[in-house]
């Protein structure tokens, strides 16, 4: 973790990710993972494809290189095995260069 990362990703989300389709053609999910991050909100919609909108929740800061669209997120720590509740879906990922320190770039994954 970098040094700017490490004073200003002070907060804790998870992260369940996308494995599959399981037999009732349900999503399938894999084992929780606790990230270092921050986050934010803000009213903004985001084009997915032509003609069709989705409102972004919520903005999470990391150095989580590993999520994907599909996957679970809600901010704090949890250990079930299945995405709680309020955990909602990864719409969107945007990559930043670690513009100080060189060592890790910085993601920015929408949920929606």
């Amino acid at each position: 973790m970098s040094a700017t990362a490490n004073w200003s990703y002070t907060a804790k989300a998870t992260i369940w990710s996308l494995t599959g389709i399981d037999d009732w053609n349900k999503p399938a999910y894999g084992p929780p993972v606790v990230i270092d991050c921050d986050y934010g909100s803000k009213t903004r919609r985001k084009g997915v494809e032509a003609g069709r909108e989705i409102s972004v929740k919520l903005y999470v800061w990391t150095e989580y290189a590993d999520a994907k669209m599909g996957d679970k997120l809600a901010i704090g720590e949890f250990t079930s095995p299945t995405p709680i509740d309020d955990a909602d879906e990864v719409i969107d990922i945007g990559r930043d260069a670690d513009t100080f320190d060189r060592v890790a770039d910085d993601y920015e994954i929408a949920t929606g």
